[in-house]
Formats: C-alpha cells, sequence, structure tokens
C-alpha cells in the first residue's frame, strides 16, 4: 500500500468485478456467460467428434491433417483444428501469436531443415529422434537459450526498476512537506474511496507474527520432509532455499507490481542450476529440479498473492478472507491436481515427443539441471555457438523493444514465445495465428463486441476443448479405442 503498486492484472479484475454490480455490466456479464456456454458445448461436441476419426497411435485423425500439403506437413506446419489453441490465439495479443509463428517458421521452416541436413558431420545419422546428441538437442537447447536469454534480459530490468523505484519512494516521503490540503470535489469522493478500502482491507489484515511463524513452519517441514522425497537433495540446501525465497519473492512481487510480468521461472532456473551443479553427478538432477520446484512455488505464489490482494484492496475485501480462500484452494489442489497427473498419466503418453501432451518444459527443465552437471561437453557439434547466438539474439531484440518507439517496438517479436515453438513444432503456432487473424477481423468489423466478448468465447473453446480430456483419458483408461484412423498420405500411382 506504501509502494502504491499498479498490480495491472489485479486491477483489471477488480474493475470486472465492480462493473459486474451496475446495471450495464450485469447485463454484459450474462451475454458473456451465454457466449462462453455455447462455445463451449460447440468446442466439446467438435472434440468429441474429432476422436472418433482419431484412431490408434498419433499419425490419425483431424490433429494430423495436413492444410498445407504434405511437405510442410512433415515439418509440423498444419492447422490441426484445435480448439484450445485457437482459443489461446483469440486471448492472447497478436504480438504474440506473431512471434510464435515468426520462432516457428525460423525453426522449423529454416533452421532444422538446415541442420538435418548436416547429419553424418554435426551429430550421427543413426541417432534416434529423441536423442540429445542429434537434432533433437539442437531443438532443445536452442530454445532454453532463448528463454535464458529473454529471462535474464527481463530479471536484470525489472530488477533495476524495482530498486530505483524503491530509493524513489524512500526519497520521496523524506522530502515531502507538511502541509495541510483543503480537498474538494471529485478529489474529495477520490480520497474517501481511497480512505475506506484502506480501512476495509487494514481492518482484517493479517498478523505479522502470523505470516512469519506459518513460513518458518512450512521451512521446517519442507527441510525433513524433501530430503526424505528427495534424497539427492539434502536437508541444508532446502533450508537454503527458504532462506533466500523471501528476498526474491519480494524482488518478483515488487516487479510484478509494476510490469505485470512474474520471473518466477527465471528465478527457478538459477536455484535449478546452482543447486545442480552442487550436487553434481550422483542426483543432481532430481536435486535441481526440486529446489527449482521449492524457489518457483515460493516465488510464484508470492506475486499471484499480491495480485489477488490487489484486487481484494480494489473491491473492499477481507484481505483474511482472500488468505483464507487461498489456503483452501491450495488444499484442494494438493488432492486434485495429483488425481489428475495420475490420470492423465495412466491415459496417455505424457513427455513424449509424438505425444499430444509433449510437456515440453518438463525435458527444457530436465536438461538445463543435466547442463548444470555435465556441462557443455555432452552438446553436438556446434550446439554451444548456435546457442550462445541465440542467447544474445534474444538479448538484443529485448534491448531494440525497450530502445526504439512504441509505435516501432509493438513490431518487435518476444523472444520467450519464439522460443516454445522451437521444441513443440509450428502445428500450434499455425492454431493460434488463425485464432488471431479471427480477433483481427473481429476488430475491424465490430470493436466493441470483440472488446466484450473475445475473451469468453476463447474461454469457451478452451474449457470445451479441455473437457473432453476427462471423458477420452477414461475410455483410454478402459482401452476404449476410436473406431475409425483418417489418415492423409501421398497418392501412389497403380
Amino acid at each position: 500500500m506504501g509502494y502504491k503498486l499498479t498490480y495491472p492484472s489485479g486491477t483489471a479484475t477488480a474493475m470486472l468485478i465492480n462493473s459486474f454490480h451496475t446495471n450495464t455490466g450485469a447485463e454484459l456479464a450474462r451475454n458473456q456467460v451465454g457466449r462462453l456456454g455455447k462455445y463451449l458445448s460447440i468446442s466439446f461436441c467438435w472434440s468429441c467428434f474429432k476422436w472418433f476419426f482419431s484412431g490408434i497411435g498419433d499419425a490419425c485423425g483431424f490433429d494430423n491433417f495436413p492444410t498445407l500439403g504434405l511437405t510442410l506437413f512433415k515439418n509440423t506446419f498444419y492447422f490441426d483444428f484445435s480448439p484450445t489453441y485457437v482459443g489461446c490465439g483469440l486471448i492472447c495479443p497478436h504480438i504474440v501469436n506473431c512471434s510464435v509463428l515468426f520462432g516457428a517458421i525460423i525453426s522449423w521452416g529454416i533452421l532444422w531443415p538446415l541442420i538435418s541436413q548436416r547429419a553424418g558431420d554435426w551429430y550421427p545419422a543413426d541417432l534416434g529422434s529423441n536423442d540429445f546428441k542429434g537434432l533433437y538437442g539442437y531443438k532443445v537447447f536452442i530454445a532454453i537459450s532463448l528463454i535464458l536469454g529473454d529471462g535474464l534480459y527481463n530479471l536484470i530490468k525489472i530488477v533495476s526498476i524495482s530498486v530505483t523505484e524503491i530509493f524513489r519512494n524512500s526519497s520521496m516521503e523524506n522530502n515531502i512537506p507538511l502541509v495541510m490540503e483543503v480537498i474538494g470535489g471529485e478529489s474529495s469522493r477520490l480520497e474517501l474511496e481511497k480512505k475506506k478500502r484502506d480501512e476495509v482491507f487494514l481492518k482484517d489484515r493479517i498478523p505479522f507474527w502470523f505470516a512469519g511463524s506459518g513460513y518458518v513452519a512450512l521451512a521446517a517441514i519442507s527441510t525433513a520432509t524433501m530430503p526424505i522425497i528427495f534424497p539427492p537433495l539434502k536437508w541444508y540446501l532446502v533450508l537454503c532455499s527458504y532462506l533466500i525465497a523471501p528476498a526474491l519473492a519480494f524482488c518478483n512481487s515488487y516487479g510484478t507490481g509494476l510490469t505485470d510480468w512474474s520471473l518466477a521461472s527465471t528465478y527457478g532456473k538459477i536455484g535449478l542450476f546452482i543447486i545442480a551443479s552442487l550436487v553434481g553427478s550422483n542426483g543432481g538432477v532430481v536435486a535441481g529440479l526440486a529446489a527449482c520446484g521449492v524457489m518457483m512455488s515460493i516465488v510464484s505464489t508470492a506475486a499471484d498473492l499480491m495480485q489477488d490482494f490487489k484486487t481484494g484492496y480494489l473491491t473492499l475485501s477481507s484481505a483474511k478472507s482472500m488468505f483464507v480462500s487461498q489456503l483452501v484452494g491450495t488444499a484442494m489442489g494438493c488432492i486434485i491436481a495429483p488425481l489428475t497427473f495420475w490420470m492423465y498419466w495412466n491415459a496417455f503418453d505424457i513427455g513424449s515427443p509424438e505425444s499430444p501432451y509433449k510437456a515440453p518444459y518438463a525435458v527444457i527443465y530436465r536438461e538445463m539441471a543435466i547442463l548444470g552437471i555435465e556441462g557443455f561437453s555432452e552438446l553436438p557439434k556446434h550446439c554451444l555457438a548456435l546457442c550462445c547466438g541465440f542467447f544474445v539474439a534474444a538479448l538484443a531484440i529485448n534491448l531494440l523493444k525497450d530502445v526504439t518507439p512504441a509505435k516501432v517496438s509493438q513490431f518487435i517479436p518476444i523472444p520467450m514465445a519464439m522460443a516454445v515453438p522451437f521444441y513443440i513444432g509450428a502445428y500450434f503456432a499455425i492454431d493460434m495465428f488463425v485464432g488471431t487473424v479471427i480477433l483481427f477481423v473481429w476488430e475491424k468489423i465490430n470493436k466493441k463486441d470483440a472488446d466484450d466478448f473475445a475473451g469468453a468465447v476463447a474461454s469457451g473453446l478452451i474449457c470445451g476443448d479441455g473437457i473432453w480430456t476427462i471423458p477420452s483419458a477414461i475410455l483410454s483408461i478402459f482401452r476404449i479405442n476410436p473406431p475409425i484412423c483418417m489418415y492423409f498420405g501421398p497418392s501412389v500411382r497403380t
């Protein structure tokens, strides 16, 4: 409250909630819910329809429809009729969707075909598709270099902004003269609203001793139990993580309040590299990943909670009630998340490059841990040079975005978004680009309608497709396979 951080997402959520309590807002909310339900039903039915043609294996159905031709299909350039990714394209800003497509063109359209021609020279030609000493290694580590470059730049940038703002606010507080000001009209109303918000929010504030003792208790439990679950992760490493995490959580929360950008994953990667290198080859991967999970959970939760507190502050909600709700949600997540993971793990081939659920960041983080242990000696030929080039490119692109005028920087791609298709493939970039084209045309035809309902339509598409995965997983668990395999291949002259 003292720093008056904006927390843009929390503020936007609060404005949306407050708007529901007006006549116009209530009517809009009803229409949005109706639109969401409509497209949720369409998405669910479409996903169900697709299932009947998906056959056995990963080569059948609309998910493998060569919409742009078989040649481009081999390089993963095709539209797979996924409501989820089209919905993501409707929600994400145009620059994000275009950045993803740009990354797909660079990687799957140019880079990987060129590197694959060097098979037998840069890497052994007889390696499997999932061998990190081959083309797969280039895909993963170049994506990692882009992510690290983007994360490092934004970490330095946001920490610098945060430190500057802290010193500036401190200086202003010390130099503000004590004067009496007579406030009237609109200023008086705003001041009264602020006073009311402060009063409501602080009335149920959480005592410092409770927060401190709770953190100490959680740290003690984790320090005792995590080495039992993950033996390579020693107790003193867990304790060090908990000692360092509050400072990082403050930095991340402050940066999120200023920029709406949480860098929890970047802090997690730093912890991953440090712990993995300290433990070494005898369990360093497991220890690094576990420590990364601890660090990310603490740092991310702090920023998310502050966003929610900002929403509560602006909606005159009790801070204590919001915190209790968070605890209830966390407790539910501790039960629901493992059950959901178990269902997916048993129903689908999680983590396989040929699976619909590739879990790309699981692979990327694991390889980061391996890199922290083994160094760069295990990388294929010229991979390190390419990684360095893309790392520097990520830094340069971010710097260019910050130094150029807004009318130019809005067209400069985002390295983090570019990195995702490097590993996953170009197909989801096509889907998201279709979504962004739909939104662009919609905005041109009726901008107000697009602003009001694009989020609801996108949410419906995503939720409908997501809900279908539950019956799909159940059918898979009971070994009930789709009856038809719709497959496309080149015509053969007989």
